[in-house]
């Protein structure tokens, strides 16, 4: 998929002032004001969160992750791969993930993809099924839930390495390697954990 994943960290009260069609475009604005050129953001720190322009009023912030190019095929692909483990994992860890990964990286029903839906109207939905609004959607009601799923995940991330060494170690279209499946795991964790004690959702635009 060539599409790079840019990932905000939202206050839904502030979108929710904004009319529909121009929430993507507010986005954008928050993170890169127009007033601003280019050259402010030379030097810009790689990875983890930055805010602009002012962290104090700041109404958003984009989530640079250090695991990836900035492409959304790494993280299509990791949700691939938890699609290929899951039978092979128990219960309790199954529901976990499923809780944890479903609607950022991994969806148990197509259907709801938001790319498709523009997040049950929250977005404007995509004219062109080839250019999507959206590639993910996390409403903030959602993270309290996966913040605490990754509580109970991270102490078990291990046992996900015999399946994957199973399911997907060496195939295309998946992690090149455990160590990356798990590094890029993580920092979806940090993100959740983040966003749910700010009791902020969770926007992923192309």
């Amino acid at each position: 998929m060539g599409l790079d994943l840019i990932l905000f960290m939202a206050d839904w009260k502030h979108l929710s002032t904004i009319p529909v069609e121009k929430r993507v475009e507010a986005l954008h604005d928050a993170d890169r004001p127009p007033e601003l050129d280019d050259d402010a953001y030379i030097g810009r720190p790689r990875g983890g969160w930055t805010w602009l322009p002012d962290r104090e009023s700041a109404w958003c912030a984009e989530y640079d992750f250090l695991t990836t190019t900035g492409s959304y095929r790494d993280h299509a692909r990791a949700g691939d791969a938890w699609a290929d483990i899951r039978p092979l994992v128990d219960t309790l860890l199954s529901e976990a993930m499923d809780t944890f990964l479903g609607g950022l990286i991994w969806d148990a029903d197509p259907a709801d993809d938001p790319a498709l839906t523009g997040g049950g109207g929250f977005f404007p939905l995509a004219t062109d099924r080839w250019h999507p609004t959206l590639l993910l959607l996390c409403p903030p009601e959602a993270l309290p839930g996966k913040a605490l799923a990754w509580t109970r995940l991270e102490s078990r991330i291990e046992e996900l390495h015999e399946p994957f060494a199973v399911e997907c170690e060496g195939w295309a279209g998946r992690p090149d390697t455990f160590d990356d499946l798990t590094a890029l795991l993580r920092e979806w964790g940090t993100v959740t954990t983040e966003a749910a004690l700010r009791t902020w959702g969770l926007v992923g635009l192309p």
